[in-house]
């Protein structure tokens, strides 16, 4: 099922014009704007039944909300704020009880509308729990626009997500892609920055290992520091043609990120996940963005939200020419 977009985002107003512009005072819903102007592709996924499924702590399906409501007071800089590239929110799609496979389906058909409108410069989902990147998949193999490019994925997360279960949850999205890709003759490009080696366990280790993923953990991270994630995101990068990048909160120490489903014990620091961020962005190669993992039951003074959003504004800024 989808929804339509929330009928407003709200926040501060200092006045009109760029100068004062922010994230409420642009964003216009779909409906109401000119699909063929440049712009940024918005649309949530109220989803925690993957969640669920993995044996979570649910509350996920309410984080689209909790994401719009950080970003609306976030002040707008360059071609953003300028109205030279807009925002239009598509809405969310919503899976309904426990039938998530309707739900991812609804979901990847709603991200394939959002990357092929004349317009769209960038696609961002607004999650959901990581049920939300085979939603995301789905919406990349069955775009128009992006057919026939050479795609990875970028994931910035405490887990692998590789589990093989006889339903999907939010443990197995690179999992069923690796799985569709085989079947269409393709390897999955993946790699992941930020694995907590305790909660992952030598099994998914080896599956990494055989469907050739890379991946660094929480300390190789921090010891590479912001030169070297840059580095491994640029090379990751260089041979692709389109960049998906998925951020499952989780990957942030839990007393940035507490509002998750599991917090991290250590954890990856906010400024290197933001430098892997814009190391991503900046490749002009940025297609499609999700966040995920956000469970605003469990936040605290809406920490994990406001992080959320500021790593969001970063990629769009630096994705469409604001700046690095």
């Amino acid at each position: 099922m989808t929804a339509p977009a929330p009928a407003a985002w709200t926040g501060r107003h200092d006045g009109d014009g760029p100068e004062h512009a922010r994230w409420h005072q642009v964003v216009r819903p779909a409906g109401e704007a000119d699909a063929s102007a440049a712009h940024l592709a918005l649309l949530g996924f109220r989803s925690d039944e993957g969640v669920r499924r993995n044996r979570g702590r649910v509350g996920a399906a309410d984080a689209p909300a909790a994401l719009r409501r950080a970003l609306a007071p976030m002040a707008l800089h360059g071609p953003l704020a300028r109205g030279e590239v807009g925002i239009h929110d598509l809405g969310d799609a919503v899976t309904v009880g426990t039938d998530l496979e309707r739900g991812q389906a609804e979901a990847g058909a709603l991200i394939a509308e959002a990357l092929d409108r004349p317009g769209s410069a960038l696609g961002v989902v607004l999650g959901g729990g990581h049920e939300t990147a085979w939603a995301s998949y789905q919406g990349l193999v069955a775009s128009q626009s992006l057919s026939g490019k050479r795609w990875g994925v970028l994931n910035l997360d405490a887990h692998f997500d590789l589990r093989e279960e006889p339903r999907p949850t939010s443990g197995t999205p690179f999992a069923q892609m690796a799985a569709a890709e085989a079947a269409a003759g393709r390897e999955l490009a993946y790699l992941v920055l930020g694995i907590a080696e305790p909660s992952n366990t030598g099994v998914l280790f080896e599956r990494a290992r055989r469907l050739g993923v890379r991946w660094w953990t929480d300390v190789e991270c921090i010891e590479a520091g912001a030169a070297g994630i840059r580095a491994v995101v640029e090379e990751f990068a260089a041979d692709l043609e389109v960049l998906y990048l998925t951020i499952d909160l989780d990957v942030l120490p839990a007393a940035a990120a507490p509002g998750v489903s599991a917090p991290a014990a250590y954890g990856v620091p906010v400024p290197l996940i933001e430098a892997a961020v814009r190391a991503a962005a900046g490749t002009g190669k940025l297609g499609l963005l999700d966040v995920v993992e956000l469970n605003p039951q469990l936040d605290v003074d809406s920490r994990t939200a406001r992080t959320a959003a500021r790593l969001i504004d970063t990629a769009a800024r630096v994705a469409l020419g604001a700046g690095a």
